[in-house]
């Protein structure tokens, strides 16, 4: 990776040579503007107002244009002998935790690199330092013509520099937020809660540009002579006014779009069954359990309609003890009487 900027990180009194290295680049693709009549491109012209004629990059140069409209050149001398520390240096003012900075602050990333042998002690002293003291660093540097802000942080092995704008940069988010009295009920809020836990987080990998990939695809259909890919209507949805309806139907859809993909091979069983080839034993097994399902209820039915008999077997033999009981009544009467009998036939003869 080219640098874009030599010059050392003050700590202290700790200088490390640095080179200032970009740590992203933009895939966008760009358009040039062309002619649409022959495709002839569109090209801008560097033209003197003076003179009226186009200049070549070599003659152009710096001004600061005042308000009555003065013009005061300013030239690459002039700017490396500011009267600035941080002209070639990176200062670094103070080490605060990650979280006292503001990321509407954060801009463009760099990597520092350390530059030759003897910058890689201290270098790696910085890096493990900002490691165990869980900080980051706050530092000055000068870039393209202005001081700058910036923040060091460990990334990985190396030592990563995000510009910062300054905090009178950010504006205050004054007439951005509703000027309506709303009410949020707890439901609104367990139901917005659900759908945060359904969707789940993300691996910040796996997303990527489908604009781009879109984009790509139309230009080789183009350059190939072929019609284009058509994006798919989308479809026709009336408006939700009920905001508890929106939040209900968007955790349903997360959640079946999250569906783990086993619950598709049990969808298809059935088809598997109807091939005896695959199933074999598990068919009879199964229709057996059908059977036996099936004739459960009769098992049921038999036992209901055999509480009745129950109920009469047992009113049967309660009549049947009862019948012995006055049987055996009987009998004692008839004994107490054949005995009364011979008691009177004995006093008879007796007399």
């Amino acid at each position: 990776m080219r640098s874009i900027w030599n010059g050392a990180i003050s700590f202290g009194l700790v200088s490390i040579p640095i080179k200032l290295v970009n740590a992203t680049e933009s895939h966008a693709i760009s358009f040039r503007q062309i002619h649409t009549e022959d495709n002839g491109r569109i090209r801008y012209r560097k033209v003197c107002e003076v003179e009226d004629r186009e200049v070549s990059q070599s003659e152009i140069g710096k001004a600061y244009e005042d308000a009555d409209g003065t013009i005061v050149p300013i030239t690459d001398e002039d700017l490396s002998h500011l009267p600035i520390p941080t002209a070639r240096t990176i200062e670094i003012v103070a080490f605060v935790p990650a979280d006292k900075i503001d990321p509407l602050q954060m801009g463009a990333a760099y990597y520092l690199a350390a530059s030759g042998a003897p910058a890689a002690k201290p270098y790696t002293l910085l890096r493990e330092a900002l490691k165990r003291s869980n900080k980051v660093a706050i530092a000055k540097f000068a870039l393209r013509g202005r001081e700058r802000l910036g923040m060091l942080r460990v990334v990985g092995d190396a030592i990563a520099m995000h510009a910062l704008l300054w905090p009178d940069e950010v504006r205050a988010p004054e007439g951005v937020a509703p000027d309506v009295d709303v009410t949020i009920r707890d439901k609104e809020l367990d139901l917005a809660d659900a759908l945060m836990d359904t969707l789940g987080e993300v691996e910040m990998a796996d997303l990527h540009d489908e604009y781009r990939e879109a984009l790509e695809e139309v230009i080789a259909a183009k350059a190939a002579g072929e019609t284009p890919p058509q994006a798919p209507e989308p479809a026709e949805g009336g408006k939700v006014l009920d905001l508890m309806a929106a939040l209900e139907n968007s955790v349903r859809a997360a959640r079946e779009s999250r569906e783990p993909t086993g619950e598709a091979e049990v969808r298809s069983l059935p088809d598997r069954r109807s091939t005896p080839k695959e199933t074999g034993t598990k068919k009879s097994t199964s229709t057996a359990r059908k059977t036996t399902a099936k004739k459960a209820p009769a098992r049921k039915s038999t036992s209901k309609s055999t509480e009745p008999a129950k109920k009469s077997t047992s009113t049967a033999r309660s009549s049947t003890a009862k019948a012995g009981t006055a049987k055996a009544s009987t009998a004692k009467a008839g004994v107490g009487k054949k005995t009364a009998a011979k008691k009177t036939t004995a006093r008879k003869r007796s007399a």
